[in-house]
């Protein structure tokens, strides 16, 4: 599940328009994010974050810009295409099927040919990661808590073997203690080398979290840099922290 030397440009995003129909949402987006670190993005509700994710992944086709995977053109490929690169998606809301079990859900996540040949690893490292899954493992997604379910979308993605985990809104209608359980893992994966692109609509977790950040307004870049610089700025800290 790690990529390369750390440090090495793995995404490349530049100029990045999109949106739906005749409605364009974004202006120019524009992101790097570094083998085996952490990224966030972060704005406020409707600035553009998860139409973002979605030009990225290949859910919505970009009406202009380039994303660079991997050193790989890849803007124009569908999402299952991206996804057997290793461009994997944790979507808001999970998206998981609730009538198959917990190992059923986590079979969907290794489809790609990447992912199937080391299957078993996986299973072992996703069990290890989140021990409520494997003692559920034939319970059926859709009984479980909104926690679990994050828990579970979160293994789900990573079975798929990825080069980089892109998470839309971890912490998204989930008690605290639940969100605590869930940065843990996260921090876990990071210090074994997976890079991760999180969108979050909590922004101190995000900054916290983080070693880069972008913010984004209105479909439009607003700033970027490391978090703990971002964080300090009066203008992020008024409109998006609340000091």
């Amino acid at each position: 599940m790690t990529e390369g030397a750390n440090g090495a440009l793995l995404l490349d995003v530049e100029e990045l328009e999109a949106g739906y129909d005749d409605v364009q949402i974004l202006w120019g987006i524009s992101l790097k994010v570094k083998a085996g670190t952490m990224t966030t993005l972060v704005g406020a509700n409707g600035a553009g974050k998860t139409t973002t994710l979605r030009a990225i992944t290949g859910a919505i086709r970009p009406m202009g810009g380039r994303v660079t995977f991997g050193g790989e053109d890849v803007t124009r490929l569908s999402t299952h295409a991206k996804a057997a690169r290793g461009l994997v998606l944790v979507p808001e809301g999970r998206q998981l099927y609730p009538d198959m079990t917990v190992e059923e859900n986590l079979e969907m996540g290794a489809y790609a040919a990447r992912a199937r040949k080391r299957y078993d690893d996986h299973l072992e490292k996703v069990y290890a990661l989140f021990p409520r899954l494997k003692e559920r493992r034939r319970q059926r997604a859709g009984t479980f808590s909104g926690g679990e379910q994050q828990m579970l979308a979160i293994a789900r993605g990573l079975m798929s073997d990825p080069r980089i985990l892109i998470i839309d809104e971890l912490s998204l209608g989930l008690a605290p203690v639940v969100v605590q359980q869930l940065v843990v893992t996260l921090k876990s994966l990071k210090e074994e080398g997976t890079t991760i692109l999180l969108v979050e609509q909590n922004v101190h977790l995000a900054l916290a979290l983080s070693d880069y950040t972008y913010v984004i307004a209105e479909g439009h870049s607003f700033t970027e840099g490391p978090s703990s610089e971002v964080a300090a700025k009066p203008e992020v800290r008024q409109a998006y922290l609340g000091l």
